[in-house]
């Protein structure tokens, strides 16, 4: 599968339904500013087909991208971020409501976490709906070369805290360095080829 062979298709407030042609799909999802658009980029192999910002809570619709003619990966909104208003908070929600609800295309959520900072509440919260829907999940540390071996071990050890089932993949990546980009790539296909 050729990632560099990436477009960006459309925006959308809702879960496609037929306004694009139904492939499989991927969602990258997590806080605001949590470096989303900046692996987005890495994988394609792009320096700016997915903006990034430093303003957290730039991206505020579903944005799909088309990778290869094969599947679509989405950039979801970050939550966390209320600067705007409350009403932020509730769009969201809904959004994400809707994208997940009976989303037959979803092949796998890939949650981006700060690999530096302990979850939040938002993180807790969206791990625990995932849970409750029993919905595929893949967990991205980001930033990981900020991150030293002590550091390293201490986040694995939070992660396999949550996930005792040992059935969810875990990543530590790095958009600076490409660190386990060629891995994420590899276990993409594996997920949307299942």
């Amino acid at each position: 599968m050729n990632f560099a062979n990436t477009e960006f298709v459309q925006s959308f407030k809702t879960k496609n339904d037929g306004r694009v042609n139904p492939l499989p799909e991927v969602i990258f999802i997590g806080r605001s500013n949590v470096g989303k658009s900046s692996l987005i980029n890495a994988l394609i192999n792009r320096k700016n087909l997915a903006f990034t910002s430093k303003k957290p809570g730039y991206t505020k619709l579903l944005n799909y991208f088309i990778v290869d003619d094969s599947f679509y990966l989405v950039d979801a909104p970050g939550y966390g971020y209320a600067k705007a208003g409350k009403s932020l908070g509730r769009d969201f929600q809904k959004m994400m409501d809707d994208y997940f609800s009976d989303n037959k295309a979803l092949k796998q959520i890939f949650l981006l976490i700060d690999s530096r900072r302990e979850l939040n509440e938002d993180d807790v919260t969206f791990l625990e709906f995932v849970k409750s829907k029993n919905l595929p999940l893949t967990v991205i540390f980001t930033k990981a070369d900020k991150l030293n071996q002590s550091l390293r071990a201490k986040t694995m050890n939070m992660y396999q805290k949550l996930f005792s089932d040992s059935q969810k993949k875990a990543f530590f990546t790095s958009s600076l360095k490409k660190e386990n980009i060629g891995m994420l790539q590899k276990h993409i296909e594996a997920v949307i080829k299942s």
